[in-house]
C-alpha cells in the first residue's frame, strides 16, 4: 500500500512540476499522400429534414473541413461553454452549407432562391402548418433569423434582431404558425466588461465539511472578471417575432437557460440561472429557477428552485433532490410534469421507490397529482393525442430499462423490461408525429404504435419497423432491411410509405420512398460516389472470440487488389475504444453491418488501406463485470485478451503479419493504447490521440468508473499507464489538441506521459495541434495528423522485420 501511495503522490508531483526541456522539432504543417488528402476533402454524406405534413423533404449539405483560420476566430470559454463573442453563437458549430427542396409526390428537387451567399445555417425549424422553415444564419458579427417560404422556394431575412445563439438558440413556432419565439441579444446591452488591470484581491474558495465531489471539468469560471463576462454574454431577451418581422418583448433581459411554450400557447416554462455562480462546476449545474410566465413575462407560478448541484454523488444514477425534468405534457393545454427523487437522489440508499412522476395543470393552485412510482430513475415521457402515455425508467448500474403504458383512467402496465445493453432484443423507439399546434406526440393509431431500430443481430444490423399493439404488447413486423443493402426507416409517412435512407457497399446513402405493399422504391436523391478511386478497397465485418469465449467483432479493410495467397500478410493497424458491460452476452453482440457504404474515412485509420495496411477498425474491446465484479476490476487482463484475439483474427485469415501490428485510439482509446504498450509486447507501435493517462488527475471517477481514487487507490494506479511508463518501450506517438475541452483529457496528460516515457529512455513523439479541441476540425490539423500517423507507422511497423511466415 505504501508503494501505491508513493506512486500516486509521484503522479501529482510530476504533473505539478515545471516543464522539462525536450528536443523541439521545427516543423510546419505537413500533408500526407494525395490519395489521403482526397479522402479528407470528400463531401460529407447529406442529411434530411421532413416537413410535419410529410409532403416536403429538405436535403441538407454540409461543408468539408474548415481552414485553420476559422479556428482562430474569437472564442471565449466560460462556465464550461465555448462560444464566439462576435456573433454570440457556439464556437465552430456544425452548420448546413446548402439546402434543396424535394417534393415527395413528384420526387423532384427544387433549388431555393434568396439564401445567403455563404450559407451557415443552424437550427432548422418547421412551422406546424409546413408552410415555412425558420433557421439561424451565422454571420461574422451576429446570428440572424431567416425564413424559407416553402411554396415559393424562396428564402429571406426575417428580422434584424440579433439572436443570442450561445445556447444553440432554439426557435419555437407558435401554434398558429404566425410567429416564432427566440432569445436575442438585449438591445441596450452596452460594451463588454473590461477586466481590471490590477487585481482587487485574491480568488478564494473554501470547503467547510460539505461533501462536494466533482469530475474534472474544463473552462470553468475563475474570477469576478469571468463572472462579469458570463452575465454579459449569457443574458438574453426573450422575444416573439411575427411573420411581418414585428418584435414583441417578453419580460426583461435575464440569464435564461431555456424556454418552452405551452401547448395552448398561453404560457411559457422558463429556466433562469441564479447567482451566485460556481467555480467548481459548469453552467449545467448552476443554481436555477423554473417558472411559468404568461405571454407578457409576468410570473404565474414558481415551479422549482435548484441550488448549485456541486454535491451530487459521483454515481451515474445520482440526481438532484426536488423537482427535475420539468416539461409540459404535449397532449393537453397547459399541464406540467416532473420527476422527484424519493431516495434523496443517492443511488447508495436502499429503497423500493427511487423516483416519482407528478403532474399539475394550470392554474397550478391544486395539489400535484402523482402518476407513477418507479423502482429506478425516470428517463422520458411520450404522450399521444388521446392522453395515452409511455414512460421510461432506467438504472445505469444494472443497465435496466422499463417502459410503462399508462392509458387514461387505467392502471399503469409494464410494456417491456430489458437490459439496455441488449441490442439484439431492442424493441425500438416509437415514431412520433407533429400535432397541428406544433407539439410532438406519440404516433398512436387504433391502439398501436410504430417502432424503429437498427435491428442488431448476429448477422449484423438490419433496421426494421414494427407495429405494436399496446393492449397485448404483441408486435408485427412491417418491414426489415434485406441484404445486400443497409436501409434505415426514417419515418412512416401519412400515406403509408416509408421514408428510408438506403446504401450498399459500393453505393453511397440516398433517400427513398418505399411502398410497403408493392415494395416499389422511388429515389429522392442521387449522390455520386465521393471517392470512386477507393472502390477496390474491401470492407468486411468479421467475428471472432477471445480466450474466455466472449464473442468479438471488427471491420476489416484491405488494400485494393490485395490477395492474401499472392501478397501474404500485411502490416496491420488495430483501432479500438473500450466499452464496459455488465454481461458477457451483451458484450459479444455485433453492432455493425456488412452492407454499409464503404466510405473510406480519415478519423479512424481506414485511410491506411490506401497505404498498404490491413485495418481492423472498430475492433470491439469489451470490459465485462458480472455479478459483484465491476468491469474495471480486471481491466488490464481483459484488455490484453481483447488485443490478442484481434491480432489472432487477422493472422488466422492470413492478412496480418503478427510481427508488424500497431494499435491506436482516440480519447479512451488512447488510454487503452498506452495501457497495451505498457502491459504487452504485442505491438510495434502505438498511436494515442487526446487521451488521459494519469487517473490520479481524475480522482472522482473517469469514463464509466464510479469509484473514487480514495475508494480504490490500487485500481487508479493499476489502470494508469503513467505509473507504468517505465514499461512503455514500444514507440508511442502522442497527439493532442492544445485547446482540448473534454472533461479529464487535459493537454497536460499527453505532455506528462511524453515526459515520463522520454525521461525513462523510451521512444516517443508528442504532437500538439494548435487551436484544436478534443476532436480536430481544421483541414491543416487533420492532414498533419494523418501525415504524422503514416510516417510513424511506416518507420516502426511497415518497415519492421516481417515474421518468418510472412516472408
Amino acid at each position: 500500500m505504501k508503494k501505491l501511495v508513493i506512486l500516486v503522490l509521484l503522479g501529482f508531483a510530476l504533473c505539478q512540476a515545471g516543464d522539462v526541456q525536450s528536443t523541439a522539432v521545427d516543423i510546419s504543417y505537413q500533408q500526407p499522400a494525395q490519395e489521403i488528402v482526397d479522402i479528407v476533402d470528400a463531401a460529407p454524406t447529406p442529411g434530411a429534414s421532413l416537413s410535419p405534413d410529410g409532403k416536403t423533404m429538405l436535403s441538407l449539405a454540409y461543408p468539408a473541413l474548415p481552414p485553420l483560420a476559422d479556428l482562430a476566430e474569437p472564442e471565449y470559454r466560460l462556465a464550461g461553454v465555448r462560444f464566439n463573442p462576435a456573433n454570440s453563437s457556439p464556437a465552430l458549430p456544425r452548420y448546413i452549407s446548402d439546402l434543396t427542396l424535394i417534393q415527395l409526390a413528384t420526387a423532384q428537387a427544387q433549388p431555393i432562391s434568396g439564401l445567403p451567399k455563404t450559407l451557415k445555417a443552424v437550427n432548422l425549424t418547421w412551422s406546424p402548418d409546413s408552410r415555412y422553415l425558420a433557421f439561424i444564419q451565422l454571420d461574422e458579427q451576429q446570428a440572424s433569423l431567416w425564413r424559407i417560404d416553402i411554396a415559393k422556394a424562396k428564402a429571406s431575412r426575417w428580422s434584424n434582431v440579433k439572436l443570442n445563439a450561445i445556447w444553440g438558440a432554439a426557435l419555437q413556432w407558435s401554434a398558429d404558425s404566425k410567429s416564432v419565439y427566440a432569445l436575442t441579444v438585449p438591445a441596450k446591452r452596452g460594451a463588454e466588461p473590461v477586466a481590471a488591470k490590477v487585481p482587487t484581491g485574491p480568488v478564494v474558495t473554501e470547503a467547510r465539511g460539505r461533501t462536494a465531489p466533482a469530475r474534472t471539468y474544463q473552462d470553468l469560471l475563475k474570477n469576478k472578471d469571468d463572472e462579469a463576462l458570463f452575465s454579459y454574454y449569457f443574458t438574453s431577451q426573450l422575444v416573439q417575432i411575427n411573420l411581418k418581422g414585428k418584435t414583441s418583448l417578453i419580460g426583461k433581459p435575464q440569464l435564461l437557460r431555456g424556454v418552452e411554450l405551452s401547448p395552448d400557447n398561453r404560457l411559457l416554462l422558463v429556466d433562469r440561472i441564479e447567482p451566485p455562480f460556481s467555480y467548481a462546476v459548469p453552467v449545467s449545474r448552476f443554481a436555477y429557477s423554473t417558472e411559468v410566465w404568461d405571454n407578457k413575462g409576468t410570473l404565474q407560478y414558481q415551479v422549482a428552485q435548484q441550488p448549485v448541484a456541486d454535491n451530487l454523488p459521483v454515481a451515474f444514477d445520482a440526481v438532484p433532490t426536488g423537482r427535475r425534468s420539468i416539461s409540459w405534457r404535449p397532449d393537453v393545454p397547459a399541464t406540467l410534469y416532473w420527476a422527484e427523487a424519493a431516495d434523496g437522489g443517492d443511488p447508495a440508499q436502499q429503497t423500493d421507490v427511487r423516483d416519482s412522476l407528478y403532474q399539475l395543470a394550470a392554474p397550478f393552485n391544486a395539489a400535484p397529482e402523482k402518476l407513477l412510482d418507479f423502482n429506478f430513475r425516470f428517463s422520458r415521457l411520450l404522450a399521444a393525442a388521446d392522453g395515452t402515455l409511455l414512460v421510461w425508467e432506467r438504472w445505469w448500474q444494472d443497465r435496466v430499462e422499463k417502459v410503462w403504458h399508462l392509458a387514461p383512467a387505467t392502471q399503469a402496465r409494464l410494456l417491456w423490461q430489458r437490459s439496455s445493453e441488449d441490442r439484439y432484443n431492442d424493441p425500438g423507439s416509437p415514431l412520433t408525429t407533429m400535432a397541428k399546434n406544433g407539439q410532438r406526440l406519440l404516433r398512436l393509431e387504433q391502439g398501436s404504435i410504430y417502432l424503429t431500430a437498427v435491428g442488431a443481430s448476429k448477422e449484423g444490423n438490419r433496421p426494421f419497423i414494427d407495429k405494436m399493439n399496446l393492449a397485448s404488447g404483441e408486435a408485427q413486423r412491417l418491414w426489415r432491411s434485406e441484404a445486400p443493402f443497409y436501409e434505415y426507416a426514417y419515418t412512416l409517412l401519412p400515406d403509408g410509405q416509408l421514408l428510408t435512407q438506403r446504401e450498399a457497399a459500393d453505393t453511397p446513402p440516398d433517400f427513398y420512398l418505399r411502398n410497403l405493399q408493392s415494395g416499389k422504391l422511388t429515389a429522392l436523391t442521387q449522390t455520386a460516389h465521393p471517392l470512386p478511386q477507393t472502390k477496390g478497397i474491401s470492407r468486411e465485418l468479421i467475428t471472432y472470440q477471445r480466450a474466455d469465449g466472449v464473442p468479438m467483432s471488427a471491420t476489416l479493410l484491405l488494400p485494393a487488389g490485395y490477395q492474401a495467397e499472392r501478397d501474404g500478410p500485411l502490416p496491420t493497424m488495430i483501432w479500438a475504444y473500450p466499452r464496459e458491460f455488465r454481461s458477457a452476452a451483451a458484450a459479444g453482440q455485433v453492432s455493425d453491418s456488412p452492407y454499409r457504404f464503404n466510405f473510406i474515412r480519415y478519423w479512424t485509420p481506414q485511410f491506411l488501406a490506401t497505404q498498404g495496411y490491413a485495418v481492423l477498425d472498430n475492433a470491439t474491446m469489451p470490459i465485462v463485470g458480472e455479478g459483484d465484479n465491476e468491469p474495471n476490476d480486471s481491466f488490464i487482463q481483459q484488455l490484453v485478451m481483447n488485443a490478442e484475439a484481434a491480432i489472432a483474427a487477422g493472422v488466422t485469415r492470413g492478412v496480418t503479419d503478427a510481427n508488424r501490428v500497431a494499435v491506436g485510439g482516440h480519447s479512451y482509446g488512447a488510454f487503452m493504447t498506452a495501457n497495451l504498450l505498457a502491459h504487452t509486447k504485442l505491438f510495434k507501435a502505438g498511436i494515442a490521440r487526446s487521451g488521459a493517462y494519469n487517473r490520479s488527475l481524475t480522482p472522482f471517477g473517469f469514463q464509466r468508473e464510479q469509484r473514487t481514487l480514495w475508494d480504490d487507490t490500487a485500481l487508479y494506479t493499476r489502470m494508469s499507464p503513467f505509473f507504468h511508463a517505465d514499461k512503455i518501450t514500444t514507440p508511442l506517438l502522442l497527439i493532442h489538441g492544445t485547446d482540448d475541452n473534454n472533461a479529464g483529457t487535459f493537454p497536460l496528460q499527453s505532455e506528462r506521459l511524453y515526459q515520463a516515457v522520454k525521461g525513462l529512455g523510451g521512444t516517443t513523439r508528442l504532437v500538439m495541434l494548435p487551436l484544436e479541441s478534443h476532436g480536430y476540425r481544421a483541414r491543416e490539423s487533420v492532414l498533419h495528423m494523418l501525415w504524422e500517423t503514416v510516417s510513424w507507422l511506416d518507420e516502426f511497423v511497415k518497415h519492421a522485420e516481417a515474421s518468418p511466415a510472412a516472408n
